[in-house]
């Protein structure tokens, strides 16, 4: 049996395009296989499987036609040759043969593998914090400290489905141009549909229709005095929830009982010119804030209000102040309060601005120590006062991306951030006069 190829293919870049046309198509069906199987079950899939494969198998078919051209100019002007041809009735051709089918076998299973573990190593938070280090460093670290550590970014930043990965690769491509280019904005503005919907985030862990109810919160102050004087605030929160009853508490915002919507005129979605109730009974109430016009009304952006509209750094949280970053570290013995006027030099240590990660850990730890120098200050706690003050620093300070105190706001509360007070503040009210209760005791007692 003699195989020859077509005269007009027998050209190496027909054949080169034949050969990755085949290979990619392998490739596909190896990977599509895997993915039927349940082996691979992550939104980077779609990226290789649907996308990257058949681009390059669109390449290669594309080479065979160019090859085609190619070689009836070159015929044209007497200058093609003619390719030797494989008889398989010979042993030595036979062996090539099957030398090279056994390859072709061998580079499919190792393509199909590399994506496999690529694949793996591109749905790893390691991968999203570390491939950018600078960039993604504050995010990182954040993200490492706080309850979602486990959670990763592909869970929450890559909706299912094919219009969400697109989306979500666009945005990747586009940063990956600024950091080789390096116009990376510092520091990085959270663009607002970074997060993907509720439903298909937070829900997937956290049921809506569970019911709560009332919740602790104990908050301790210190002072600025030599004994770092303590002050306890004790809350009890009413959280509510569930999904039988509108309910009561500040999950009642996002019970399925209650529809509520509103316009935003900026992006962190702090201004909110309307607001608009649509209760189980079918009564619909919206709410204008004072000096709202329709027209900035309808030039807004309208919403549905979801888990992320208060808890709006669920996975990257970072204390807004540095006296909170302290008092936290001082309630939880990372910082010990029996050294006098412990509170009121961390704070003034990670409040000032410092050049770079190891200026600011250098100049944290000889601050203390100059300061405790000459008070007889006990080695073991002025080494954990350093420690605990440089990494109340270090988890929310970032001096190369310019992020510091305050520079991603969390709207869970009111003392920080207008959070509540973004409609709770007695000026959204309806035509007949009737404003959002600021009612304090509505989410909280003091007790």
């Amino acid at each position: 049996m003699t195989f020859q190829p077509p005269a007009a293919v027998r050209n190496p870049v027909s054949l080169l395009g034949g050969a990755i046309a085949t290979a990619s198509a392998f490739t596909f069906l190896v990977l599509l296989s895997l993915e039927l199987l349940g082996f691979l079950v992550n939104p980077y899939l779609g990226l290789v499987v649907y996308i990257a494969i058949p681009a390059v198998f669109l390449v290669g078919l594309f080479l065979i036609p160019i090859g085609v051209w190619w070689t009836n100019r070159r015929r044209a002007r007497g200058l093609e040759t003619e390719w030797p041809v494989i008889d398989l009735r010979e042993p030595r051709q036979r062996t090539l043969v099957l030398a090279v089918l056994a390859l072709t076998f061998v580079n499919v299973l190792i393509v199909s593998i590399g994506a496999y573990g690529g694949l793996h190593h591109m749905e790893s938070t390691a991968f999203c914090g570390t491939t950018c280090h600078v960039t993604m460093e504050p995010e990182y670290v954040a993200h490492q400290a706080g309850p979602h550590a486990r959670v990763t970014c592909v869970q929450c930043h890559v909706g299912p489905g094919v219009g969400p990965l697109l989306e979500s690769k666009m945005s990747g491509a586009r940063q990956l141009w600024q950091v080789m280019a390096g116009s990376v904005p510092r520091p990085v503005p959270p663009p607002p549909t970074l997060i993907s919907e509720t439903r298909d985030t937070c829900e997937r862990c956290h049921w809506n229709g569970r019911f709560i109810g009332d919740r602790l919160r104990v908050i301790r102050e210190y002072a600025n005095d030599e004994k770092n004087s303590e002050t306890t605030t004790t809350l009890q929160m009413h959280v509510g929830g569930g999904a039988a009853e509108p309910g009561t508490g500040s999950h009642w915002h996002t019970n399925p009982a209650n529809r509520v919507e509103y316009v935003a005129t900026d992006s962190t979605r702090e201004t909110i010119l309307a607001v608009r109730l649509a209760d189980q009974a079918g009564g619909v109430r919206e709410y204008l804030a004072d000096g709202a016009s329709p027209a900035a009304v309808a030039a807004g952006v309208r919403r549905t209000m979801d888990c992320i509209d208060c808890h709006s750094r669920p996975a990257h949280t970072f204390v807004p102040t540095a006296t909170r970053a302290i008092d936290t570290a001082i309630a939880q013995g990372r910082i010990p309060s029996e050294l006098p006027f412990v509170r009121r030099e961390a704070v003034a240590a990670v409040g000032a601005e410092y050049e770079d990660r190891a200026a600011g850990l250098d100049a944290i730890a000889s601050r203390l120590k100059t300061f405790y120098a000459g008070r007889q200050a006990a080695p073991a706690l002025l080494d954990r006062a350093i420690a605990g003050t440089q990494a109340a620093w270090a988890s929310n300070v970032f001096p190369l991306m310019r992020v510091t105190w305050g520079t991603y706001p969390n709207q869970l509360g009111h003392i920080d951030t207008p959070g509540c007070f973004r409609c709770h503040d007695d000026s959204h009210k309806t035509k007949d006069g009737k404003a959002i209760s600021q009612d304090c005791e509505l989410c909280h007692a003091i007790e």
